[in-house]
């Protein structure tokens, strides 16, 4: 009998090295466009990270608050049913306790309403806060769009110009830079 042998199988992708195989850095030497910054790119990102970061610490922090007043209300509760429970123990005829625990009954449902109210409230004021940061970002993003392009748009008319110039001898015509 022959011994068998075990094959190994490797994954060439996994051996890769894509920094080798494309390096970005000489792409983006070959790759100029006029107004185009690299820099202003990655300066945007950052700002972006910078306000997706603070939209969740506004939003953790927002739950954090909803958890500890949901502990508040729930050793309240806790604290306001054995009193009742004491109260009701306590007292005389049934007409009496059923007259009381109806009151209970209202006053704990009114209770339980407002604190649902409250709970609510502070998580939209939460989601509020969040949603205003990004929006804001949002806007930001907008306007730094808005003034690459110009820039951009600028600058390659001024290089059209000039390009204009050198092959017309002087800037004769309209149709210099055109092909």
């Amino acid at each position: 009998m022959a011994k068998s042998e075990k094959t190994t199988y490797s994954n060439p992708f996994l051996e890769a090295d894509f920094q080798k195989m494309m390096d970005f850095s000489k792409m983006a030497e070959n790759w100029q466009v006029p107004g185009f910054d690299p820099q202003q790119v990655l300066d945007a990102q950052r700002k972006n990270l910078e306000a997706i970061t603070n939209a969740n610490r506004v939003a953790y922090e927002g739950a954090q608050a909803i958890t500890q007043r949901q502990t508040e209300i729930f050793r309240t509760t806790m604290e306001e049913a054995s009193r009742v429970m004491n109260e009701m123990a306590a007292a005389g005829a049934p007409e009496d306790r059923m007259a009381k625990q109806a009151e209970l009954c209202r006053q704990a449902f009114e209770k339980a309403i407002a604190n649902m109210r409250e709970l609510a409230e502070m998580g939209a004021k939460s989601n509020s806060e969040a949603q205003d940061l990004i929006n804001k970002r949002v806007s930001e993003s907008i306007e730094e769009i808005q003034s690459t392009l110009q820039t951009m748009s600028e600058e390659a008319k001024s290089a059209r110009g000039e390009q204009s110039k050198s092959t017309s001898g002087g800037g004769q015509g309209s149709q210099g830079g055109q092909n």
